[in-house]
């Protein structure tokens, strides 16, 4: 079960709305970058964790529970940014100050334009769950996979791409108070990056975890290929590197370069089945 406060988790305040910033903003819900994201993964991460410890499993939901405070932090954020925003844009938005001087020509308008009217018929000029070009969001890109390192290589890659938007709109951001409130969500992303591997150092870090699953004896793995770098350059060449020489990051094999070739022969199908609607000539 879950608690509300209805104080948000850190100040949200905007002294001058921006209504291209808000539709910068619906990235951060509901982009696959975005915490609609991550909320969902570590929830669904925690709820089929098993393990003989339950911490993990318990810090999921309190780090999936904050997520749910970023995004009313974030919503707030748009609905702020959009309060003065015009019904119609293409009656009022030259007078009106604040939409006209981010409404400059072309397809930025009528892209600005078109989330306004999304937010503003289904939202009432709030925010939605859907991205910034307005699709919603969309649950195919949450990775729990029952296995909790793995789980956790996701969780610090979500967090990494996560802080790279935050960053990149504390950059776009011309408000003073959304610096504020992305500076301390770019500050939990790198806490979240520096748990997540705090657990894959916990669980033994590379030499245990790896590969994953290493519960899969790997004695019954094609042992000629599991440690070569495939060089596919038609000229033969390889970009050199820790991966292609010296032990592997696992501690259990060497780095080779295997120049790609084919292992296997031409693949010749049968005849087509009678009741397949192929052509006669294709059936056998």
């Amino acid at each position: 079960m879950y608690y509300h406060d209805k104080r948000l988790q850190y100040p949200v305040t905007v002294d001058k709305p921006n209504p291209e910033f808000a539709r910068m903003l619906q990235q951060a819900i509901g982009g696959v970058e975005g915490e609609i994201r991550v909320c969902m993964q570590y929830f669904f991460q925690a709820w089929g964790n098993r393990a003989p410890t339950t911490k993990y499993r318990d810090m999921l939901l309190h780090t999936a529970t904050e997520e749910i405070g970023h995004i009313e932090m974030l919503a707030t954020a748009v609905a702020l940014n959009l309060d003065k925003a015009p019904a119609s844009l293409q009656e009022e938005g030259a007078a009106d100050g604040i939409v006209g001087a981010v409404m400059g020509g072309g397809n930025g308008r009528h892209a600005i334009e078109g989330m306004i009217h999304k937010n503003l018929l289904s939202g009432g000029l709030a925010a939605m769950p859907m991205d910034s070009d307005g699709v919603p969001f969309n649950m195919s890109h949450i990775y729990a996979s029952g296995n909790v390192s793995a789980d956790m290589y996701c969780n610090v890659a979500a967090e990494s791409t996560g802080r790279v938007l935050a960053v990149r709109l504390f950059n776009a951001a011309e408000d003073e108070g959304m610096k504020k409130m992305l500076h301390y969500m770019i500050a939990r992303d790198t806490m979240h990056q520096q748990q997540w591997l705090a657990v894959l150092e916990e669980l033994g870090g590379p030499s245990a975890n790896l590969p994953i699953p290493n519960s899969f004896p790997q004695g019954e793995e094609d042992q000629a290929n599991n440690y070569n770098f495939y060089a596919t350059a038609v000229d033969g060449s390889v970009p050199d590197g820790r991966w292609t020489s010296g032990p592997s990051i696992d501690g259990r094999g060497e780095f080779t370069v295997f120049q790609n070739k084919p292992l296997g022969e031409e693949p010749i199908l049968g005849p087509a089945r009678p009741d397949s609607g192929a052509q006669d000539k294709q059936i056998g």
